[in-house]
């Protein structure tokens, strides 16, 4: 097996052919004092079928020009060593997006950082302390919170969390000072948060039954009757007005 399938495969085997690696020296600012640290840099490209498409719609296009030149973008540790993938950043003509910049099977568009970086940035958000995720990362809290944006964004697009609700829990939280309150549903059969949303009145409520939609909302066999301290009904008129679920959950 050739060194290079080797290091791919280290890499997440992302569909990219691995041309060179080289040991590099990089200075940050850490309490406002430099610091240098030794980072590996991978030279990458596409495979063939992978090159020379929009980063929008995946459509092959001719290219327009070099772009920006070369980019790089931060993958996983080696161990203790921090990584980067390297590779240039030419744009394509797209007859439906215009000009963009080139599809890269490494990294979502928009991104700084590989597939496997940030999904494995956003699985340990879900699952730890926001302070332990950037020291373990070695990123700012504000990096972490784009790169879990842009995870979520990407999964709404393959996957609808709203198929298949049965029984929901609906509940608020507050997520600010000054009374600033999300409304979340959980899915009461997997335990997921499957939707939120600024707001915890009747109206924002709504909201998710509008996504939710008529034929879906059918379907739905346990949905709290009241706010979460037992007094309020979340539905005007005391019952709601997109299921008949209602009389289920209060029996």
């Amino acid at each position: 097996m050739r060194k290079t399938r080797i290091l791919v495969a280290g890499l997440g085997d992302q569909n990219m052919v691995v041309e060179d690696v080289d040991i590099e020296v990089e200075t940050r600012q850490r309490r406002r004092l430099p610091v240098t640290e030794e980072v590996l840099v991978f030279t990458v490209r596409p495979k063939a079928a992978a090159a020379g498409r929009c980063s929008r719609c995946l459509a092959r296009c001719p290219g327009y020009d070099a772009g920006d030149g070369v980019r790089r973008w931060r993958t996983l540790d080696a161990g203790s060593t921090k990584a980067y993938l390297q590779a240039p950043a030419p744009r394509v003509s797209c007859r439906e997006h215009g000009v963009v910049v080139a599809h890269v099977p490494w990294a979502r568009p928009g991104a700084k950082c590989s597939y496997v970086f940030e999904d494995t940035c956003a699985w340990l958000a879900a699952h730890t302390a926001l302070s332990v995720v950037t020291v373990f990362l070695r990123l700012a809290w504000r990096t972490v919170a784009g790169v879990v944006a842009r995870v979520v964004a990407d999964g709404r697009e393959t996957n609808d969390l709203l198929t298949g609700l049965a029984r929901i829990g609906i509940d608020e939280i507050a997520y600010r000072k000054g009374h600033r309150y999300l409304t979340v549903i959980v899915d009461h059969t997997t335990g997921r948060l499957v939707w939120a949303h600024e707001g915890r009145n009747k109206a924002t409520l709504a909201k998710f039954f509008d996504e939710l939609g008529a034929e879906r909302a059918a379907k739905l066999t346990h949905v709290p009757p009241t706010e979460p301290n037992g007094s309020t009904p979340w539905w005007p008129n005391g019952r709601p007005a997109r299921c008949s679920a209602w009389m289920r959950s209060t029996s």
